[in-house]
């Protein structure tokens, strides 16, 4: 009896031992199971709490987050419309002109004036600055006009508007045969292309050494001496 006794005893501190065991195992588990989950809670919580403080200061500052470019980019954008709204129109082109010229001399005066006119036909307002270029063809080659030295003002012409200005020449009543014009070049300010035109003033230039009254050509909104 006493050795059966004994065995039982072993064999229940077997078992105690067994799931003491079995007990420490479990505790082991769930503290490593818990390790991250706890770790990815506070790393969570942590992301959650610093975006609601920065919308929070956003809303509260008035200020769009970064990257979303609700102040800056709303400006830009308004910028850029109100200087499209006022800001200067774009210059005429040649195209855009109709160009015509015509004889504007004043009896009793001591140069001839040609008027040359640049009505704007471009369905838009377009600006004008500066001189325009003006060459007479003869025959005996190109001459260029000088300008008369007057401020050339900057004009804005709507649709349909007009500008003109003046070309003054020496007539020729030396009674020879002089230097005769074939045509009047024109080039509008700040352009290339130029427009090709009858010349309306008096046939022929005086021939001079080169120190005679020169072909002159005025501002934009001048009709020149006599215009």
């Amino acid at each position: 009896m006493r050795v059966h006794k004994l065995t039982i005893a072993a064999m229940a501190l077997a078992a105690g031992l067994s799931l003491t065991a079995c007990q420490n195992d479990d505790d082991g588990t769930d503290r490593g199971a818990a390790s991250p989950a706890a770790s990815a809670a506070s790393s969570t919580g942590g992301s959650g709490s610093t975006g609601s403080d920065q919308q929070g200061g956003t809303e509260a500052d008035g200020k769009s987050p970064a990257g979303t470019g609700g102040g800056d980019g709303t400006t830009a954008t308004g910028g850029s419309g109100g200087s499209g709204e006022n800001g200067k129109a774009a210059k005429c082109r040649t195209d855009e002109l109709e160009i015509t010229a015509i004889d504007a001399t004043v009896g009793g005066d001591d140069r001839g004036t040609v008027a040359v006119d640049l009505k704007n036909g471009g369905g838009r307002d377009c600006s004008l600055a500066g001189h325009a270029g003006v060459d007479l063809k003869t025959d005996s080659g190109t001459l260029s006009a000088e300008r008369t030295g007057e401020p050339a003002p900057s004009v804005v012409l709507k649709d349909g508007e007009r500008i003109t200005f003046g070309i003054t020449y020496p007539i020729n009543d030396s009674g020879g045969s002089g230097v005769r014009i074939t045509g009047l070049v024109v080039t509008p300010p700040d352009e290339t292309k130029s427009v090709t035109l009858d010349w309306p003033g008096g046939a022929t230039l005086p021939v001079t050494d080169g120190s005679g009254t020169p072909v002159q050509v005025g501002p934009l909104g001048s009709a020149g001496q006599g215009g």
